[in-house]
């Protein structure tokens, strides 16, 4: 007997587009929320365009949008916001990612749907937040990571940034505390009647990554100097060193004990186990250790040993590993006809995660129509 998912029942009316409020609304389906999606007529929100192509929509917009439901609605049409209140009335949840002021001129914004409906969950994303002398700058992830003090963290030692390998501002500062401060709000809303308005900003949400370099600038006023910290590549400890078939290992041995352990493997000369002195020179040693044999002998040497190293795999060999087999992580899938891709594993408990059907398609644009408006899509 398949369990009741925690959401069940609860129904969400998502106008993002693009990555941090689909993601969000993903997680709350997985999580059994009814999610409808709302897109403009005709071509759908932007990501339905974006290559690769999976069926008949977007490989993107699938992966993001499973399971979930979609209305065709032009928002700035006259009768939109009667078009849309037995939705509103009956949604629990309004998600949406327009710049500050646009849903309010659209008649949509949280006033107006509190009217509506008081016990309404109103989540606002945007870059900067709802105030502010940045809320109306427009900006993609490295432009928050880059106003949050995050991106410098990630330089190398001449100072020089690097690119984020993720989208840090759009899943964790827009996605992930975006739903945290949801399922606050419902849980605010179950117990008052009263709803909320949550007003996630992305840069907001990222300077608590910043939490070891704010120490550091609290108590020694001091900022993080870009790849000369324990955390940013400073220490021998928490390095990236190549193989001798350019593999890489990611070494993290911070503690004593795991410091110890790898010195030995890699058979460090032992007057260099002692890093405080010169981590330049450790570091310099470390490598040319790591770069004297390949993958295969460090994966080997490594295995079930105390060292906090790791050889670094692509995408498919992370996918392909018997622990995210065995964690079923993917094991659901997103199809669109006789196309099928593995679904995107939701940061969910497994027990909430494994409930959901095992395969999902994305909405076709206006599906839903008939059923939540009473009309045909357009």
């Amino acid at each position: 007997m398949t369990a009741r998912q925690p959401l069940a029942g609860v129904r969400v009316l998502d106008f993002s587009t693009l990555l941090p409020g689909p993601m969000a609304g993903l997680i709350l389906a997985d999580a059994g929320a009814e999610v409808i999606k709302v897109e403009r007529p005709g071509k759908g929100e932007e990501m339905r365009s974006y290559v690769p192509r999976f069926g008949e929509t977007s490989a993107n917009y699938a992966i993001l949008n499973r399971g979930k439901r979609c209305i065709a609605v032009d928002l700035k049409a006259d009768e939109a916001v009667e078009k849309l209140r037995p939705l509103i009335k009956s949604a629990h949840v309004i998600i949406e990612q327009f710049r500050p002021g646009v849903m309010d001129r659209l008649g949509l914004g949280y006033d107006a749907m509190a009217k509506i409906n008081p016990a309404i969950v109103y989540c606002s994303i945007t870059g900067y937040g709802q105030n502010g002398p940045l809320r109306d700058e427009a900006g993609h992830d490295q432009n928050y990571l880059a106003n949050a003090g995050l991106l410098m963290l990630g330089g190398d030692d001449t100072g020089k940034p690097v690119l984020a390998p993720g989208l840090i501002a759009d899943i964790g500062g827009g996605t992930l505390p975006a739903v945290i401060n949801i399922l606050l709000a419902l849980r605010q809303a179950e117990a008052t009647g009263e709803g909320a308005y949550l007003d996630i900003a992305m840069t907001d949400g990222l300077l608590a990554w910043n939490w070891w370099a704010q120490a550091m600038l609290g108590t020694t006023g001091k900022v993080a100097r870009p790849g000369g910290e324990l955390l940013s590549g400073g220490s021998p400890r928490y390095q990236i060193y190549e193989t001798a078939d350019a593999r890489y290992v990611s070494a993290g041995p911070i503690e004593q004990k795991f410091w110890e352990n790898f010195c030995a493997i890699i058979d460090l000369p032992r007057e260099l186990w002692d890093d405080s002195r010169d981590p330049a020179a450790v570091i310099e040693a470390v490598a040319t250790c790591i770069r004297a044999k390949d993958s295969d002998h460090w994966r080997q040497a490594f295995t079930g040993q105390d060292v906090c190293a790791t050889i670094a795999l692509t995408l498919d060999e992370a996918m392909d590993h018997p622990q995210f087999k065995k964690r079923e992580l993917f094991t659901r899938s997103v199809v669109d006809g006789a196309a099928e891709m593995p679904a995107l594993a939701t940061p969910l408990a497994p027990a909430f995660r494994n409930a959901g059907p095992r395969a999902a398609s994305a909405p076709a644009l206006g599906e839903g129509n008939h059923e939540f408006l009473g009309e045909e899509a357009d």
